[in-house]
């Protein structure tokens, strides 16, 4: 299937979106959509014919549990209330810990790098069939952005990437903004990767924006989309044209005149990069060199046309890839130990694991702490409304010793919680007002430390 350009639906463009002219498709996060209904703005896109593709953010494929049956189930939910040809998520990592490890659930809040290796990638593959089994569409991963690179890695991206479509038969969402990321973040060469990974099992591709800070290249999308990236689609589209690709924006959103801009750049960029190779194939043809890059194959064939390659082994186990007894579940093991080590030192303040960039690691702790503050402010917009100025810092400090063990919403309870236990803040209004807040959204039963909370909060009522 043909996607064509398109453009990541938010609740906070959704009226830009749909007055964009040549929009042929749009993508939203599976997350933020409910099971049972849509958004107007979605139901209105749909009605004129324009496909909409839930992306989700929160499966976590590359962990090393099983995926969830519930949120597998929302997910599906979400394609069949959508009439999507197809749904996407990540190969990453966003949660570790837990049983396997006996250890606290610890979330990132992020989507982190997979290590390359054979057995990150065993457990991937068996995840991935579990997803694929679960879905009533077929399914394509993105290759996401990291700021880390994992020590001792067997593989490099386009090979992890192709093992991975063999083995599943599994479709490609091509980041070429995180292909810059790791370029500039790992010294990974954008060419190579495209030259390595299976060009003909992608679906689609993802174009978006990110400013670079002292070296380290943030995938932000909250910034406009840059030359470089655009050089990567050009790469890209020299290889084979995709069949669909699109911008995303996630923060900070421009003025609609300023996305209708990137997407005409796009654009140009698809138009004059399948020039050059149209013109490069012709005179190949020329000189009496007739080989032609294979053509991009339909969303969803690859359900029909691909099998898991049983026969497969690894050369770090030489298990079959498809193995799904002891040596996966070995495999599970050692891979959550490393997942859950690195997790910690980034949100817990653990020692970094041996191998590991330090430098890198206190980028990263720091971003996934900033973002943590960032969408705390958004679920629950009252805290920095009460706390004014000093939300940032007061979140920021709180974060530094309280790893996010569940989602956002939980996350806010958690730090609204320990400010009222501490007596903050100072002001007896404010105190006052996040104590109703937090009062009016808790459970009847506190979740935590119920008898100091509980009396902070008569304390804070009786001083009015």
């Amino acid at each position: 299937m043909e996607l064509g350009i398109g453009i990541g639906w938010r609740p906070e463009i959704a009226d830009a979106v749909e007055a964009l002219p040549g929009i042929d498709w749009v993508e939203a996060v599976a997350e933020n959509l409910c099971t049972d209904h849509l958004p107007d703005s979605l139901v209105r896109l749909r009605a004129r014919g324009v496909t909409v593709v839930p992306h989700g953010v929160s499966l976590g494929l590359g962990g090393a549990d099983r995926p969830d049956p519930a949120r597998l189930a929302d997910l599906a939910a979400r394609a069949v209330l959508l009439g999507t040809p197809l749904v996407t998520e990540h190969i990453a990592f966003v949660r570790a810990g837990g049983p396997r490890t006996a250890s606290p659930r610890l979330e990132a809040g992020h989507l982190l790098p997979v290590p390359r290796t054979w057995e990150a990638l065993d457990v991937l593959c068996e995840n991935v069939r579990i997803a694929q089994d679960s879905l009533p569409v077929p399914l394509a991963l993105e290759n996401i952005a990291a700021l880390i690179s994992w020590p001792g890695e067997e593989l490099t991206e386009g090979q992890f990437l192709a093992e991975l479509v063999e083995r599943t038969g599994v479709r490609l969402l091509i980041d070429v903004a995180n292909l810059h990321t790791n370029h500039v973040n790992r010294g990974e060469d954008p060419a190579k990767a495209l030259d390595e990974l299976p060009v003909e099992a992608i679906a689609y591709v993802h174009v978006a924006g990110g400013i670079e800070k002292h070296g380290v290249w943030h995938d932000t999308h909250a910034h406009p989309v840059t030359r470089p990236v655009l050089d990567v689609l050009a790469e890209l589209r020299s290889r084979i044209a995709p069949p669909g690709v699109l911008l995303e924006r996630d923060d900070d959103f421009p003025p609609a005149e300023e996305l209708a801009g990137e997407l005409t750049a796009v654009r140009a960029t698809l138009e004059a990069a399948g020039k050059a190779r149209s013109r490069s194939m012709s005179e190949t043809e020329a000189s009496g060199h007739g080989g032609v890059a294979p053509a991009a194959s339909p969303v969803g064939s690859a359900d029909d046309t691909a099998t898991a390659a049983d026969d497969i082994t690894t050369a770090a186990t030489g298990t079959p890839a498809t193995d799904t007894g002891v040596a996966v579940d070995g495999a599970r093991d050692r891979v959550a130990v490393a997942q859950t080590a690195l997790l910690s030192a980034l949100v817990a303040g653990t020692p970094a694991p041996e191998g590991f960039d330090h430098r890198r690691l206190g980028v990263q702790s720091r971003a996934l702490a900033a973002k943590r503050a960032d969408v705390v402010a958004k679920v629950a917009p009252e805290l920095p409304g009460i706390l004014g100025d000093g939300y940032r810092d007061a979140f920021l400090s709180y974060a530094r010793t309280r790893p996010m063990s569940a989602g956002y919403r939980r996350d806010a309870l958690d730090f609204a919680e320990q400010l009222l236990i501490a007596g903050r803040p100072a002001d007896d209004a404010a105190r006052r007002r996040l104590t109703h807040w937090w009062q009016d959204r808790a459970a009847a039963k506190p979740p935590r430390r119920a008898t100091r909370l509980v009396r902070a909060a008569r304390a804070a009522i009786a001083g009015r």
